[in-house]
């Protein structure tokens, strides 16, 4: 399987940051996003949209905004490390008082549902996946989409989106957390775009320390900045820019 990709489109949402420009100033001095902004997604179906919380609205809203052809066929990958968290904790405590459980709240809370809510709102009938591999959940993303352009596939839609864990995990938590989303379309390598790998890690070089950025967003950093490498936080493994 060959390693090495272009990134065909991409698009990006945080608080404070919702254009490519802003993105870019971002990469150069870059800090962590916050606000309460939440995009218009004003592609989707109002009476869909409402099924969203903040963080399926802004995930959705860069798919859209990477892909805004219908491209029925192309397959997706989401990643997420926690999904829609804040949702699934919101359910638990309803039934810690004994309340009961919706059917509705609970089939939106499950790891593939922003996902799903894409493919139905654009009647898509591609392949699409739902991946999470804690902080290196960018990395997850991009192997599959890897492995589907090795089998064929024109392009891929990768979108990795997060948001932060609610309090009573913040003992837990081992990196820092804020609201993104972003979404690259990648294909093959291509002439007159910049060419990237994702590669295994290097037995001499450690992995990369702390940060003042979460993992996923950081590797979207790497990518608007010029930058030539970046070391994954746990496995070691490298992003690497080719000329």
């Amino acid at each position: 399987m060959n390693n090495q990709f272009s990134v065909l489109s991409w698009a990006a949402f945080a608080p404070g940051l919702d254009s490519a420009q802003a993105w870019h100033d971002w990469a150069a001095r870059s800090w962590l996003p916050e606000g309460d902004d939440v995009p218009a997604l004003s592609e989707m179906p109002a009476m869909q949209r409402r099924r969203l919380e903040r963080l399926g609205r802004m995930a959705l809203q860069v798919a859209w905004r990477c892909q805004p052809d219908y491209g029925e066929t192309t397959p997706m990958v989401f990643a997420s490390r926690h999904g829609d968290i804040a949702r699934t904790f919101e359910m638990l405590g309803g039934l810690a008082r004994g309340e009961p459980l919706s059917p509705t709240h609970f089939g939106l809370s499950t790891h593939n549902a922003i996902a799903a809510q894409y493919s139905i709102a654009r009647t898509l009938t591609g392949n699409y996946l739902a991946v999470s591999a804690g902080p290196e959940s960018a990395e997850a993303a991009v192997t599959e989409a890897l492995a589907l352009l090795a089998e064929g596939a024109r392009d891929v839609l990768v979108v990795v989106y997060e948001g932060p864990t609610p309090e009573d995990y913040a003992g837990f938590r081992d990196e820092p957390e804020c609201f993104f989303a972003w979404a690259w379309r990648l294909g093959p390598p291509e002439t007159g775009k910049p060419v990237f790998s994702l590669e295994p890690a290097e037995a001499d070089v450690p992995p990369s320390g702390a940060h003042l950025l979460p993992h996923g967003l950081d590797v979207l950093r790497f990518f608007l900045s010029g930058e030539t490498v970046l070391a994954s936080p746990r496995s070691g493994r490298r992003w690497r820019r080719h000329g």
